[in-house]
């Protein structure tokens, strides 16, 4: 097709070149109402103008509003239709034209109204039971068909007769109810176009509200502050608003009404008797209102209604004051004046006041009106309810009243002021006068005049005597004059003070004086006090006088002194003459004595205790915020006659037998806060001033603290809430178990505490590892064989003793332990080997620590530190004492044989010398002392074993438990009955020594013997 056009347009352009051609893009147009649109009018050929023509035929102009032309360039134009509407309508033409020539194009414009919903509200609301119509206007061409629904489904006319569509397309709904209420479907088509549009409509139904009053009537009393509520509820749909009318008038919210947030509560503030009658509750909806009447009745407190002030002038022959008063039941009115009280019926003695009364009216009437009746005038209402009292001024109108002191004291070149009072109504001027003539005049240049509302004030200034006299005052105003003399007297000097008696103290005294019998006319301003010590210069001060001066402290004197004292007053125009000296003499410094009881009549027979100069302190007490602190502040009294050096403190609650710890508070403080007190407790307070001399009596003060606000348990403080006891018994469980821990510990550890002590005192048991140390030690001394009769052994200084010269090993005999020493214990026996001790049998040892044990008992013995007998149980033995009484173990061989081969006997000529039990590795010396030596006493001692060279032996000990040893009592009975005693037999000596059992002689004989050296078993 458009190759067609464009060949046709070629052969058109070729056969008329010299022809215009007009096109018109687009060639027609379809415009919805509203809407705008364009159309392009292009020229072939050379077209001087191009015009476009509405339907009309008229020629459409550049600058018409709705439309519009504009050429863009020599070969278009463009036409813009805006805002279409069905006028826009027809066929628009294009002109083009260039001289003669001319040439045309066509458009047809057609304008159509898509669907519009011209008035489709929502909500709609209705009342319930009216005929409702919901509006749904709806436009379009051509006009639309409409189809309503309800819920979603399409509305079926002929099941439910309300239901009708009318000619206007509205929906029509009669009898409307609430179940009606719902969203409805305003659906509008075009079949032509097939163009569809529909509107949500909201339909509301409303219910007419129902209201009912919770009181019919409702009764109020009209009082200050009074208030009445009336209330109604009211039903409907949607909440219908509530509103209050009296009198036709809508009462709203403010000063005299006030309503809740629904307006079902109407507050009637201030109830007053015209807030009296019938009160409208209305509650209104969309649907309609409903009103209900409420009746407020108000019984009234009485109110003044009527008081006016009056106006009379002196001399008047009366005056009538009016009082009205309203009030149910009808008040009584009575009248006061100043203090006097006037009622109903009554009058004054002179009859010129007078009351009357007449229903709510009440009238005073004053007769004979004097200048003392002006002033305010109370009228007073009264009835069972309440009374009201109003004030009323009554003005009297008068002439001048002049009052004020007559005389007045200066002195020359002193100003004075000489008052004028003056009393008038209406107020008067006031003129001064001297000798006639008006002041201030030229020959009194020292005056000046003052004026108030109520007095004039002439000040003189005096410069010699010719002013001094009299002046006059004379006031005058519309109803009289009034004049009155005035008197400028000079003053003098006042006369002098009388000292009536002192008072004296130690360091202080109080002057008890009489005013001057004559001030001079001017007031005392001050007094002046003047002392000495007789024959001295005076010392003196002066002291503010006012009118309760009597008596003047002075200070700074000396104990126990003689002081003479003189006064004299001071006024404006001078000092006095000093009085006669008066003697007195201060007190001496204080002292007491206080015999004290406590100290026993054997110790001292009294105790004397000096007790201070300076008076107690006056004490004062305020409670600190919080409530539980205290500040108390003191004022310094008399010090003594020296200079107070600190403040103690102490307290105490009240019901407490003991005081609180002193506090010392330096010279310099006034004041002790004392915090933390008890809540609602009554507490005593003492202070003491102390100076060289001693301490006063206590300044004493009672209080009592607040008590304690209310709190949350744990919640302030976060206190744990236990007591002081139970602290302190937690405190001594937590120790008690510390305790046993540490002496369980020592038990298994070190063999020793209390639990030790019982195992072995009282049931017999060894330690924990005791068996296993003593074989460690060497201290097993026996093996298990059949025989059980103990070996001993005598070693002498001559014997060789393995390992004793650092030799090389020598073959076990019965006294090599079972284990191999330990180089430390070897050690320690070599170096004992190279002493000149007389000690010839080392114990082998592994343990250092034992062999210092073994030999604290040792050292206390006063038996042969030579020889050294060992014994060896054949069957074993639980331990029975401790390391220190038990060094047979250290000993003794399993392997010994039954009867021991007996040695020569050593020489015991020779002073022991015994090492230290400091030292970590001492020679096994084990002096024994006999147990039966001590059963028999220190005089029956066994015979000596003497040695060849005829030197005396020291008593032998059978190796046992020592008796210093406090284990002892807990020997095993077992083990005495299996041992037999065994003799010794020295060759060289006839003399035997019996050995017995150890143990069974340690566990009847008490210990007895004597301490050599002073060292005792340490176990």
């Amino acid at each position: 097709m458009l190759q067609i056009r464009d060949i046709i347009w070629r052969l058109l352009f070729i056969g008329c070149a010299a022809a215009i051609q007009v096109e018109i893009t687009p060639t027609q147009g379809e415009i919805s109402v509203g809407e705008s649109k364009f159309f392009l009018c292009e020229v072939v050929g050379d077209a001087k103008d191009i015009d476009w023509y509405a339907p009309s035929g008229e020629k459409i102009l550049p600058n018409r509003p709705d439309i519009f032309v504009s050429r863009s360039d020599e070969t278009t134009s463009t036409l813009t239709i805006y805002h279409a509407n069905v006028d826009s309508a027809g066929i628009y033409k294009c002109v083009a034209k260039n001289g003669d020539k001319e040439a045309q194009a066509t458009v047809q414009v057609k304008i159509f109204q898509k669907i519009t919903f011209e008035s489709a509200p929502s909500p709609q609301e209705f009342s319930e039971g009216d005929d409702a119509e919901i509006v749904c206007d709806v436009i379009s061409s051509p006009p639309p068909t409409l189809i309503w629904k309800h819920k979603g489904s399409k509305i079926q006319f002929a099941k439910d007769v309300r239901f009708k569509i009318l000619d206007n397309g509205h929906l029509q709904i009669r009898s409307i109810k609430k179940t009606d209420e719902g969203m409805y479907n305003c659906e509008a088509r075009v079949m032509a176009r097939g163009e569809i549009d529909f509107r949500m409509i909201k339909v509301v139904v409303n219910v007419l509200p129902t209201i009912r009053a919770r009181q019919s009537e409702v009764n109020a009393t009209a009082d200050v502050g009074s208030s009445a509520l009336l209330a109604c509820d009211a039903d409907g749909f949607p909440e219908p608003t509530v509103t209050w009318a009296h009198n036709n008038v809508v009462l709203e919210t403010g000063d005299k009404y006030s309503l809740n947030e629904d307006g079902s509560e109407l507050v009637i503030k201030d109830v007053a008797k015209v807030d009296e009658g019938e009160y409208t509750c209305i509650a209104k909806n969309k649907a309609g209102e409903k009103a209900e009447e409420v009746s407020l009745n108000v019984f009234v407190q009485p109110k003044i209604t009527y008081l006016n002030n009056q106006t009379a002038a002196e001399f008047d022959e009366q005056v009538t004051l009016t009082c009205e008063a309203s009030g149910d039941p009808t008040p009584t009115i009575s009248w006061s004046f100043e203090n006097r009280v006037f009622a109903e019926g009554q009058q004054s003695l002179d009859r010129n006041i007078v009351v009357r009364s007449h229903a709510r009216v009440s009238s005073l009437t004053l007769k004979n009106v004097q200048f003392t009746y002006a002033g305010q005038y109370l009228c007073t209402a009264g009835n069972s309810i309440g009374q009201d009292d109003q004030h009323m001024y009554l003005e009297v109108r008068y002439s001048p009243k002049i009052q004020g002191p007559v005389a007045t004291y200066t002195w020359e070149g002193n100003a004075a002021n000489i008052s004028c009072e003056v009393e008038a109504h209406p107020g008067a001027s006031v003129l001064w006068f001297r000798d006639g003539l008006q002041l201030p005049s030229a020959n009194m240049t020292n005056t000046k005049i003052y004026n108030t509302p109520t007095a004039s004030h002439l000040e003189v200034t005096p410069d010699s005597q010719y002013e001094f006299g009299s002046y006059n005052c004379t006031a005058t105003n519309a109803m009289g004059t009034e004049s009155k003399e005035f008197l400028l007297i000079q003053a003098d000097v006042p006369s002098s003070p009388e000292i009536q008696g002192v008072e004296p103290f130690s360091s202080t005294a109080v002057v008890v004086f009489g005013e001057p019998d004559s001030m001079g006319g001017v007031p005392i301003i001050r007094y002046r006090v003047e002392w000495r010590l007789p024959g001295q210069q005076w010392t003196g001060r002066e002291y503010d006088a006012d009118d309760a001066t009597s008596r003047i402290t002075i200070a700074g004197l000396k104990p126990e002194t003689t002081y003479e004292v003189k006064m004299s007053a001071i006024n404006g125009k001078g000092e006095s003459e000093s009085c006669p000296a008066s003697t007195f003499k201060t007190e001496p410094v204080r002292y007491s004595f206080t015999i004290s009881s406590a100290i026993p009549p054997t110790l001292a027979a009294t105790t004397l205790a000096r007790k201070g100069e300076p008076s107690a302190p006056k004490l004062e007490v305020k409670v600190q915020k919080g409530g539980n602190s205290l500040k108390v502040n003191w004022i310094k009294q008399d010090d003594g006659g020296s200079p107070i050096m600190y403040y103690l403190v102490r307290y105490k609650a009240r019901h407490a037998s003991h005081w609180k710890p002193e506090i010392r508070i330096p010279n310099a403080s006034e004041y002790v806060v004392l915090s933390g007190l008890d809540w609602n407790t009554e507490y005593e307070v003492h202070v003491v001033a102390v100076n060289q001399q001693g301490k006063s009596e206590p300044g004493t003060v009672s209080f009592r603290t607040a008590t304690e606000p209310t709190t949350v348990p744990d919640a302030v403080d976060g206190g744990s809430g236990l007591g002081t006891g139970a602290i302190v018994g937690i405190l001594i469980v937590v120790f008690f178990l510390l305790l046993v821990g540490v002496d369980v510990t020592c038990y298994f550890l070190n063999k020793c505490g209390l639990l030790m002590c019982i195992a072995v005192n009282f049931c017999g048991k060894a330690g924990p590892g005791a068996k296993s140390k003593d074989i460690e030690e060497g201290k097993a001394a026996f093996t298990k064989d059949e025989s059980k009769e103990p070996i001993v052994e005598v070693r002498t200084e001559e014997e060789p003793v393995p390992n004793q010269e650092g030799g090389g090993p020598t073959e076990p005999n019965e006294t090599t332990p079972l284990t191999e020493p330990e180089p430390a214990a070897a050690a320690a026996a070599a170096a004992a080997a190279d002493t000149d001790s007389p000690v010839v049998n080392l114990l082998p040892s592994a343990a250092t620590n034992s062999v210092t044990e073994s030999f604290s008992a040792a050292h206390g013995s006063p038996a042969s530190e030579s020889t050294t007998l060992t014994t060896s149980p054949t069957k074993a033995a639980p331990p029975k004492s401790s390391p220190q009484s038990d060094p047979v173990a250290q000993s003794s061989s399993p392997t010994a044989s039954t009867q021991p081969d007996v040695g020569p006997l050593v020489d015991l000529s020779d002073p022991p010398k015994v090492l230290p039990v400091s030292d970590p590795a001492p020679p096994v010396s084990e002096p024994i002392s006999s147990p039966s030596a001590n059963a028999r006493g220190p005089q029956s001692q066994r015979e000596p074993v003497r040695a060849p060279d005829g030197a005396q032996s020291k008593d032998s000990q059978v190796d046992g438990a020592s008796e210093e040893s406090p284990n002892a009592p807990c020997t095993d009975p077992t083990t005495a009955a299996q041992t037999d005693g065994k003799t010794v037999k020295d060759d060289s000596t006839k003399g035997e020594t019996e050995v017995k059992n150890a143990t069974a002689e340690v566990k009847t004989v008490p210990s007895e013997a004597p301490q050599a050296n002073g060292n005792e078993s340490k176990a």
